[in-house]
């Protein structure tokens, strides 16, 4: 297997408006481009780029994701009302299991990997 070279051209793109998944944002109208550079061969696990313009919306759950910010200014905000602010430079990660919401405050690039739990049927 090779090292995966984020700056090689990505397995795959896709570029979605996420108001066209219902209910999921609270505000704006967030786009979304997304560059692929891993897929484990069970799909569990992958790892790319992603842009986000500004917007809220309910964060995703059932994975654990790691974050890298490459540029632009964005939020997290569980649902209990912690908020933490990232910058370029940043890295975090969301666990299995929280709650709460993205929101971008200015277009926002980052790294990501993203390890895929099963539905809990929430």
């Amino acid at each position: 297997m090779d090292i995966v070279d984020f700056s090689a051209k990505p397995q795959d793109s896709t570029q979605r408006r996420l108001a066209d998944l219902p209910g999921r944002v609270v505000a704006g109208d967030p786009r979304h481009e997304t560059h692929l550079h891993f897929r484990s061969p069970d799909g569990a696990l992958v790892a790319g780029t992603w842009t986000s313009s500004p917007g809220k919306w309910h964060a995703f759950t059932d994975r654990d994701e790691f974050c890298h910010i490459i540029a632009g200014r964005c939020a997290l905000i569980s649902s209990d009302g912690q908020r933490w602010e990232f910058t370029a430079g940043q890295s975090f990660l969301i666990p299995n299991g929280f709650r709460g919401y993205w929101e971008i405050i200015e277009t926002t690039t980052k790294h990501f990997v993203i390890r895929e739990h099963e539905t809990s049927g929430q």
